[in-house]
């Protein structure tokens, strides 16, 4: 097939872009940046542009001829935007996503696919939480679905709910630098206690072409490998950097005095974060595992692989400390 990589060049849409040249499709990218000369394999089309700015005649003319799109754009809870949080992120991620995904359905693509968040799995399991109502990051990732829902006609879209992903690519330096940086450092090791599902982003980009191959109507996937205790993820870090240093968990008091401290500082600059601080320690203090059978449901559906978790952090480390890696 002809797919369209709507960020092609970064993490996620980089590795998407290899794994379906690996299955043999015909790729276009487009991105805001090249991180690195010749990232992209050769035979790959490829263009620099910010969608935003560019009109809807012109994105038609980008999605003609193609059969399906990867929609690999947007921004994560890591930006803390002046208040309200809900306007910045709606802008970010949910205007761009109703756009492009009508933009594509009236262009005639018969399937797209889009990266979000397992917060909205989540909010969607959990609804006595009401974690749409205390995060505006979470109701933007649940409008996000909606919007490409809504906007698909014909087209079938899948929204692929992602969780916490490590690896590495050529250019970019992971999200994980400032805590692989503190585990690194003389200090001691705190944490909170609970855990999450993780992958590595090569498995991720396997269900990315999965949903691209194997298009089921409008449907939500949770995608995630394996089950990891905070502690097990910090003091493998550890390990990989050389401390080989124990972990201490902290009160989950102690964290919410310091979840109250960090939203008044946030108040008095004028910004808010996506997820709400306080709010938000209930659930980094909880096991958010996505759940054995909904995992087990889409990898049936998708096809993605499993394994190589640790090799990934590896690499994460590789990219971050390049003289600490593989101590």
């Amino acid at each position: 097939m002809n797919v369209f990589v709507l960020g092609g060049t970064g993490f996620l849409g980089y590795y998407a872009v290899l794994e379906l040249l690996r299955r043999e499709h015909v790729v276009t990218v487009l991105a805001l940046d090249l991180p690195k000369k010749d990232l992209l394999p050769p035979g790959v089309k490829f263009k620099l542009a910010n969608i935003d700015e560019c009109s809807d005649d012109a994105v038609r003319g980008m999605l003609q001829g193609q059969d399906a799109m990867v929609f690999a754009i947007g921004l994560d809870d890591r930006f803390v935007p002046p208040a309200p949080a809900y306007d910045f992120f709606y802008k970010a991620n949910v205007i761009p996503t109703e756009r492009m995904f009508r933009l594509a359905s009236e262009t005639g693509l018969r399937r797209a696919v889009l990266t979000g968040s397992y917060f909205a799995y989540f909010n969607r399991i959990w609804p006595d939480m009401e974690l749409d109502e205390l995060h505006p990051y979470i109701r933007v990732r649940r409008e996000q679905a909606e919007a490409a829902f809504a906007a698909s006609g014909d087209m079938a879209a899948t929204v692929l709910e992602l969780p916490y992903i490590f690896g590495n690519m050529p250019g970019r330096v992971p999200l994980w630098a400032p805590l692989i940086k503190y585990i690194a450092s003389p200090w001691p090791l705190f944490y909170t206690t609970g855990g999450t599902t993780m992958i590595t982003v090569e498995h991720v980009a396997e269900a990315i072409a999965g949903a691209v191959e194997r298009p089921e109507g409008n449907a939500c996937r949770p995608v995630g490998d394996r089950d990891v205790t905070w502690k097990e993820m910090v003091e493998t870090f550890s390990r990989l950097v050389g401390r080989n240093q124990k972990m201490t968990p902290t009160p989950r008091c102690m964290a919410g005095l310091a979840a109250h401290g960090i939203a008044w500082q946030m108040r008095r600059k004028g910004k808010e974060h996506g997820l709400n601080p306080v709010h938000f320690m209930e659930l980094q203090t909880m096991e958010t595992f996505i759940r054995p059978e909904d995992k087990q449901a889409s990898r049936q559906a998708l096809g993605f692989g499993s394994g190589g978790l640790e090799q990934a952090m590896e690499a994460t480390v590789a990219a971050c400390l390049p003289q600490r890696a593989g101590h």
